[in-house]
């Protein structure tokens, strides 16, 4: 078994400490977890993993003006000597920063002064740090020059943003990318009619099957064809689904008291898959057949049973109508998930395996939801995610991403009870504004990436039943929080 041992700050403790445990190894061509075993023990933290050979360590860690956020060291080689745990992850975010300019910058990036003086003053602070070594002092130097490279990393995103989209508006002046947001049926009134056509060009409508049938042969569509025909009549785009969720979500209660085998339960998928689209042929074209493919649990759990599913899916919704323009969902494209359960394929090997399974699909849809747990994806900053969408856009479809983050971390009454938020935090925490920050960062990212064709915030309105907790661009009282407002603002200038 691959070991490697990190060497911890001598006054780490509490939360930081106990955040630890989703620390995990990370290695492959497309540079995902493994899964890895954690061991904090005394002053140090031991990973193992089944295999023997190079990797990086992937741990939690606060950053100041960056949030508590994952951070990567550089590939390392197993050894019984401990490695110290500041030092390698600034010895890996330096480099991330620096190569990433430089591959910016032959690609046409013009870097300012002040950029290229802010990653040379973080490589001379961890320069620093190195031969300060064994003096105290090193370790505050370390921790320094992580701040500064998340900073110079931020500086640098921002630049690449700000450039690309420039280009992109002089080819054209209004992009025509599909900008939405989910919406579940629920309390509605005009004032949020207006705010969201300002808004958004889109709606993306779930489509549940408990609430369409909570009772076998009781079908009930009237919430859902008032949610369609207002989207209709109010020339909004309209995406249907997701329909059938992985983590059996919005799956009706009496579906477990049938023969659930996968074979059984596959034949009562695509039959409601069938039901819906037929239902709605002519008014929706456009559809997210799953969301969480690749997502272990509740329907099914070896990646083959995954794949095999989700392919009857797709194939159903074909033939209810061979036209449809239909994705197909991934949640923690950067594959969280595979630092604790057992899986033969990340989740860019799974989009790969699908679409070599001769798959006709208009685009693949990535659940980049930070900040909830076990859902969604510990926090990361801009340039990781970055370099994961350029990983996804090497499958050559193109890519639509659903995007969300809390503006609270109490109970939410309305969301999905089996959720949490708090996992990992953007820069300084769950509040209305920097929910706003965060919408603001990651829908201006999402973009000016010419291959993301759609992107849909969460969730609209916390006061109906919806699945992540806070997430909702209205909250429980209906009243609109200050990030409805930011990617408004997004709509008006960039987007047609």
């Amino acid at each position: 078994m691959g070991t490697m041992i990190f060497q911890l700050p001598p006054d780490l403790a509490g939360p930081a400490r106990e955040e630890l445990d989703r620390a995990c190894i990370l290695g492959g061509q497309d540079n995902m977890p493994y899964q890895t075993q954690v061991f904090v023990e005394d002053d140090q933290i031991i990973l193992h993993r089944s295999i023997q050979e190079s990797g990086a360590v992937l741990a939690p860690w606060n950053v100041a003006g960056a949030g508590k956020v994952m951070v990567g060291s550089g590939s390392l080689m197993e050894r019984l000597t401990p490695y110290h745990l500041v030092m390698e992850l600034a010895r890996g975010k330096v480099n991330q920063v620096r190569n990433q300019m430089s591959d910016w910058v032959m690609g046409g990036l013009l870097a300012s002064d002040p950029l290229k003086q802010g990653v040379s003053q973080a490589a001379r602070t961890f320069t620093h740090a190195i031969s300060a070594f064994p003096d105290e002092s090193w370790l505050q130097l370390a921790q320094t020059a992580v701040e500064q490279s998340f900073e110079a990393g931020d500086t640098l995103v921002h630049a690449y943003i700000d450039q690309v989209l420039h280009i992109r508006h002089q080819r054209q002046a209004k992009l025509e990318t599909a900008f939405g947001c989910r919406v579940y049926p629920g309390p509605w009134v005009s004032a949020q009619e207006k705010a969201l056509t300002a808004s958004f060009n889109t709606i993306a409508i779930p489509l549940s099957w408990a609430m369409i049938e909570p009772r076998e042969n009781d079908v009930d569509w009237q919430p859902f064809d008032d949610l369609i025909n207002w989207a209709t009549t109010s020339n909004m785009n309209i995406v249907g689904g997701p329909l059938i969720d992985f983590s059996g979500r919005g799956l009706p209660d009496w579906l477990w008291e049938k023969d659930t085998d996968l074979l059984s339960l596959c034949g009562y998928l695509t039959d409601f898959v069938g039901m819906v689209i037929q239902r709605y042929h002519g008014i929706i074209r456009t559809w997210q057949i799953t969301a969480g493919s690749n997502w272990a649990g509740v329907l099914a759990l070896a990646d083959e049973e995954l794949l095999w599913l989700t392919v009857r899916l797709v194939e159903a919704a074909r033939k209810a109508d061979p036209d449809l323009e239909l994705t197909i969902g991934l949640a923690q494209p950067m594959g969280d998930y595979l630092a604790r359960q057992d899986h033969n394929q990340s989740p860019f090997a799974f989009a790969d395996s699908l679409l070599r399974s001769g798959l006709r699909l208009a685009g693949l849809e990535l659940e980049f939801v930070m900040g909830i747990h076990p859902r969604g994806s510990y926090c990361r900053d801009l340039l990781d995610v970055s370099r994961v969408l350029d990983l996804y856009a090497l499958l050559g479809l193109p890519l639509h991403l659903t995007l969300g983050y809390p503006a609270n971390n109490s109970i939410d009454p309305h969301g999905d009870p089996d959720l949490r938020v708090g996992s990992g935090h953007w820069r300084d925490g769950f509040q209305p504004h920097t929910q706003a920050d965060w919408a603001r960062e990651f829908g201006r990212l999402a973009l000016c990436k010419p291959y993301v064709r759609g992107v849909n915030w969460v969730n609209w309105n916390d006061n109906a039943s919806h699945q992540f907790p806070h997430c909702g661009l209205l909250d429980d009282t209906g009243n609109p929080r200050p990030a409805l407002a930011e990617l408004r603002k997004l709509r008006e200038e960039h987007l047609k």
